[in-house]
Parts: structure tokens; C-alpha cells; sequence
């Protein structure tokens, strides 16, 4: 099986990529869209004619990033909901709140490298709470929604972050190993991308597709909290650092472009499907363990079993 190319590449930028699509009649959900990328994927989704609801944790921020929206595309209907991951009450109001079909889902939210051990009430570790977990259940319970459209796109944003570790099965939630911020947070970005490989072997039947991508590294919010070691610290000093309008770029590709059209569970980075690298030096590509369809069903049965769904 080829990988997907495109005519685009690490530089291209959001409204590039969407040149000539017209999303008029869709509607897209984004995660986290309240900063970063995940405003950048909104906006350029918007301007493309998309019906956009940012679902944010802080409302206010929200509404600011919808009311900049607005203004620069004059579309009136993006819509601010809340959502917060880490709470299954609030996913689960947040997906029975919605009505009607669903044409694009991006989960796009997420935290990185939290110095310290974190949990939530279920005593999971916030990271894959956040990143995986929450998700998980979101998109569950939109899979609805999705397949009404008929069509529909996933977009799970993962991150290059994933080669340093697998989901490690037998210890989830760091309760028998010694927590490391880069492990956890690379575990999760490993479950992003395993969640869409098998979405698109469960879903394929209602017409959904799912795929996951590496954004590049962009300046935001999400390093606030970020653990820098001397050896991220050498990292991120010499990091080849995008706008948010080059890291959404695959993010608003997957979810829109008609390039990737039936496209599903690959992982893409630079608007284009990466190849399997050959180890975790590798500075490009996909591990192996993030695309291992074994792993991907263990990993779906367990976050199922996790939430008791």
C-alpha cells in the first residue's frame, strides 16, 4: 500500500491546504480550540464555510476565539459548548446535547509533560485521561452523530512525542512504575494514534474515517506545564517551531481536503501519510507500536472496560 502525498508540506499553512474547499453545510466539532492549533483549525475550517463548535473547557476564552472568528470570516454560526475531558458527566452532557449529524470531529485538546503525578477521581493519570481517555468517550458517544452524516472524518491529533513510549498495557496509570512526564504524556499520543487506526477498522462500515498526524512543534499554551529536562530543553532550543496556521495544516487536511477522501487509520506529518520508521531514534515518522492493529484493538477493549461502556 503507497503513502498518501499531497502537494503540501511542513511550511504549507491552513488556508493553503483548504484553497478552493468549500465546507458549506458541514459541521465540525474541534477540541480545545479555545488556543493554539486547535483556534487555528476552527478559524480556517470556518472560513472554508464550515459550522464550527468549539467545545473549551474556559468558556470565556471560548467566546473571545469565536467572536475573532467571526470577525475575520463574517460567519455568525460558530458556537462555544463546554467540554472538560476529564469529567465523564460533562463529555457525556456534552454528546447528548448534541443533535443532528456530525461531518468532522477534531480532537485537538490536550496537555503535555505535567511535572508532577496527577489523577483523576477514577485514579488515572491526567495526561491519559485528558489526551486519550476523554476523547475516547467522546467520540463514543458523537459515533451517532457521525455516522448520520454520512462520510464523516475523525482527526485525532497525536504528536511526535509518541516514539518515546507505547501504551504500556500492564501499568496504564504509573501505580507500579516510577512516573516520568515524558512517558506519560508520550503514552498518550501513542493511544491517539492507535484510537484511529481502530476506529477506521470499526467504523468503516458507517461511512466514518479516522486518522491521526503529528502537528509539528508549535509555540502555545500547551508547554506551560511542560517538564524540561536538560535533554527537551536541548530539544526544544533547537526545534524547527511552526506558526499555528503551518501546525494546523494537517489537522484541517484530514479533516477536509478532498486529497485524503476514504483515507482512514493512517498517521500523517507534513500534509502527508509518514512512513513506518525504523526505530525510536528515528526523528521523523511513525513507531511501529502507534499503528500496531493488536494494539489498537487491546486498546480500545481496555478504555472500554475503563469507563464501563
Amino acid at each position: 500500500m503507497s503513502l498518501v502525498t499531497t502537494p503540501f508540506g511542513p511550511k504549507s499553512t491552513t488556508d493553503e491546504v483548504l484553497d478552493g474547499v468549500d465546507l458549506s453545510g458541514r459541521r465540525v466539532v474541534v477540541t480545545g480550540a479555545a488556543s493554539g492549533i486547535g483556534a487555528e483549525t476552527a478559524r480556517a475550517l470556518a472560513a472554508a464555510g464550515a459550522q464550527v463548535t468549539l467545545a473549551v473547557r474556559n468558556l470565556e476564552a471560548g467566546r473571545e476565539v469565536a467572536a475573532r472568528i467571526t470577525a475575520a470570516t463574517g460567519r455568525a454560526d460558530v458556537t462555544v459548548a463546554p467540554l472538560e475531558l476529564t469529567d465523564p458527566s460533562s463529555v457525556d452532557a456534552f454528546t447528548r446535547a448534541w443533535e443532528g449529524p456530525l461531518h468532522v470531529l477534531v480532537n485537538n485538546a490536550g496537555i503535555m509533560a505535567l511535572p508532577d503525578l496527577r489523577r483523576t477521581g477514577e485514579g488515572w493519570e491526567l495526561q491519559f485521561a485528558t489526551n486519550h481517555m476523554g476523547h475516547f468517550r467522546l467520540a463514543l458517544g458523537l459515533h451517532g452523530a457521525l455516522a448520520a452524516a454520512g462520510g464523516a472524518r475523525v482527526v485525532a491529533v497525536s504528536s511526535n512525542a509518541h516514539r518515546r513510549a507505547p501504551v504500556v498495557f500492564d501499568d496504564l496509570h504509573f501505580e507500579r512504575r516510577p512516573y516520568e512526564a515524558w512517558a506519560a504524556y508520550a503514552q498518550s499520543k501513542s493511544a491517539n494514534a492507535l484510537f484511529a487506526v481502530e476506529a477506521a477498522v470499526r467504523w468503516a462500515d458507517d461511512g466514518i474515517t479516522a486518522n491521526s498526524l503529528n502537528p509539528g512543534g508549535i509555540r502555545t499554551g500547551l508547554q506551560r506545564h511542560a517538564h524540561l529536562t536538560p535533554e527537551m530543553q536541548q530539544i526544544f532550543d533547537t526545534y524547527d517551531w511552526r506558526t499555528p496556521e503551518q501546525g494546523a495544516a494537517t489537522s484541517v487536511l484530514l479533516a477536509a481536503s478532498p486529497l485524503v477522501e476514504g483515507v482512514s487509520g493512517r498517521y500523517f506529518e507534513d500534509c502527508a501519510e509518514a512512513a513506518v520508521a525504523a526505530g525510536p531514534e528515528v526523528p521523523t515518522g511513525v513507531q511501529p507500536h502507534a499503528v500496531d492493529p493488536d494494539a489498537a484493538a487491546r486498546l480500545w477493549k481496555v478504555s472500554s472496560e475503563l469507563m464501563g461502556l
